[in-house]
């Protein structure tokens, strides 16, 4: 027999480029071709295809994938039976999560949640939609759009309920963000992605440690967003001035060397923080200091 694979489904689409590239940071690249579905992994335990991430849910709840990398809000829409492992923050642009925003046209006469009663309603997330406004008890006609959803609005539809992350392209199509609260609040349903597994196939101890590493490991790479390491040669005697100075994730390292009255001194640190401590550092008699990047941070 051969070796193990983990079938792992991965999401084609606005957060495709995103996804390979915090897959990289965290260890495993894949290889894809701009005309095909399968994904090429340098890991050969990893058996992978690019789905949309709207059908991840289902296969993997079927056992098609062991696992698979979709949006938690697609999980909620598909009503799957599915073993969450770990959210993952990071989006197609930013690390924000992305919002569902009912909307409407900049100038409708819709400006609450109540006066959606008796509207129609475009959406790809008919199931959450509905569930909104059940909830509420409102009644208004909801139906599936098969994307390009915002030039729907007010000539085929009354509002949307539309997935996004910055709202630039609602706006650009002059729609307006509906509050579904008395306390302003915008959005129906926020979302990161998230790993997710078969149900029995996390009962199978190598799927599941498979799985775990994965987790670890890009969420790894999410921690190491935005911070670098940084070492330095220090007089001794300057420890505790430069202590205060650096503000890391934890208490920095320190090391005694060869040199009498020397210590080196290693920290990771947000990379914001760098421009401000480097001339510090410097002026209290650091020497040989290097800035490094960093792939992962496993706490």
């Amino acid at each position: 027999m051969g070796e193990p694979t983990l079938r792992l489904a991965l999401p084609k689409g606005s957060i495709q480029e995103a996804t390979l590239s915090l897959l990289a940071k965290a260890g495993f690249r894949f290889a894809v071709s701009s005309r095909s579905y399968t994904a090429q992994c340098d890991d050969p335990e990893i058996d992978a295809k690019l789905l949309r991430a709207q059908e991840i849910a289902k296969y993997v709840e079927q056992g098609v994938f062991d696992a698979g990398i979709t949006g938690e809000d697609w999980v909620m829409e598909n009503g799957a039976d599915v073993v969450t492992v770990a959210s993952i923050p990071y989006s197609k642009a930013t690390r924000n999560p992305v919002r569902w925003v009912l909307a409407v046209a900049k100038d409708s006469e819709i400006h609450r949640v109540e006066d959606l009663a008796g509207k129609r309603i475009a959406t790809e997330a008919v199931n959450m939609a509905n569930r909104f406004l059940a909830e509420r008890g409102i009644r208004a006609q909801v139906e599936f759009s098969w994307g390009a959803t915002e030039i729907k609005v007010p000539d085929l539809v009354d509002a949307i309920l539309e997935i996004t992350e910055t709202g630039s392209s609602l706006k650009a199509n002059n729609l307006r963000i509906l509050p579904v609260d008395d306390t302003g609040r915008d959005y129906v349903v926020k979302s990161y992605p998230v790993i997710i597994a078969n149900r029995n196939g996390w009962n199978v101890p190598w799927i599941r440690d498979k799985i775990e590493t994965l987790a670890m490991l890009m969420s790894g790479a999410i921690e190491a967003q935005g911070k670098v390491g940084l070492k330095m040669n220090l007089p001794e005697a300057s420890l505790a001035k430069v202590s205060g100075q650096i503000r890391g994730m934890e208490s920095p390292t320190v090391s005694k060397l060869a040199e009498t009255g020397w210590v080196a001194i290693e920290v990771i640190l947000d990379e914001s923080e760098v421009r401000r401590i480097i001339p510090a550092l410097k002026q209290a008699g650091a020497k040989d200091i290097i800035e490094y990047p960093l792939n992962k941070v496993i706490p």
